[in-house]
């Protein structure tokens, strides 16, 4: 977080206004997480920390971080809801899209990308949401959470097969949610040209179907070439197109589109990718047309016939 505050300072923040977050709210993460889930991690917190799975442990200070992270989430949709803006980024720790309603894992906690969807869908009366996750591991706990509901469009662009094991291709959401989940799994090494074009290929004619009213970005950088843990190869300079051709699909549709800080543990990497991201959401350049791609052709025998994709 040190890293990314320094580095837009050095880029005088693109000239985007900064906008402190607030405390957050229990009943925020409420919206989506149990009562009795929360009060578990508070508690354990209380008495100073527990280690929750292999990958996430729980300080003393981890519950009052999520809770904030949470409200920052919130705090963005409140900020691109009142007309006065479009486009955001919310700088937040830690990230969230492995949190199921009532499970922690993969160094979430809370599940900042479902508490805006469920807050813009509940407190902003906005009738459909889209989330488009393209952190380099599956966002299980988003997918989770509106697996059965068609009024949260869930796409996901990641590594696969990796941690945490899920985001088949076939997996395409429960019940009345059916059709309402993409997942476009990507082989390890890929690289920013095949993430591009299934973003192009596929996740955005199926946004476009759905229209929704808010586009919410879990954006992880762990993707990136240098990251530690991804085993991409990813360029700043492919966040930069990946956040203008979603830009440029809200603009189409007039919904307001802001990214939640997710994974990235490469400190130079992460800094230059979130700038990057600021910079495509809101330089208001055409995205470059990506170029094809045979597992991207393979990918639509698989996801091409569902409803939002269909006649795309």
């Amino acid at each position: 977080m040190r890293r990314i505050e320094e580095r837009l300072e050095e880029e005088g923040w693109l000239g985007q206004e900064v906008v402190a977050c607030g405390p957050g709210s229990r009943e925020l993460a409420e919206l989506v997480h149990p009562k009795g889930y929360l009060d578990s991690l508070a508690q354990k917190a209380a008495a100073g920390g527990a280690v929750l799975d292999p990958d996430t442990a729980l300080g003393p200070d981890s519950c009052a971080a999520a809770v904030e992270a949470a409200g920052a989430a919130a705090q963005l949709v409140d900020l691109l809801t009142d007309g006065a803006r479009s486009r955001g980024f919310a700088l937040l720790r830690p990230p969230g899209h492995h949190a199921e309603r009532s499970r922690a894992m993969g160094f979430c906690l809370i599940n900042n990308a479902a508490v805006a969807a469920a807050y813009a869908r509940s407190s902003k009366a906005i009738p459909r949401v889209a989330i488009v996750d393209w952190d380099v591991h599956h966002g299980n706990g988003t997918e989770a959470i509106f697996a059965a509901d068609p009024t949260v469009l869930y796409i996901s662009l990641h590594r696969y097969p990796f941690y945490p094991g899920t985001g088949a291709a076939s997996d395409a959401g429960s019940g009345a949610g059916y059709g309402y989940t993409l997942n476009l799994p990507l082989p390890a090494g890929s690289d920013g040209r095949l993430w591009r074009a299934a973003l192009e290929g596929l996740a955005l004619p199926a946004l476009r179907r759905f229209a929704p009213q808010l586009i919410v970005i879990s954006a992880g950088f762990d993707a990136h070439r240098l990251d530690p843990l991804g085993g991409c190869r990813l360029e700043a300079a492919d966040y930069a197109e990946l956040a203008r051709a979603i830009s440029t699909v809200g603009e189409e549709l007039a919904a307001p589109v802001g990214a939640l800080l997710e994974g990235g543990y490469h400190p130079d990497a992460l800094a230059d990718s979130v700038l990057a991201t600021i910079t495509g959401l809101t330089d208001g350049r055409r995205p470059q047309p990506a170029p094809s791609h045979p597992l991207v052709e393979e990918l639509r025998r698989v996801v091409g016939s569902r409803p939002l994709l269909k006649a795309a």
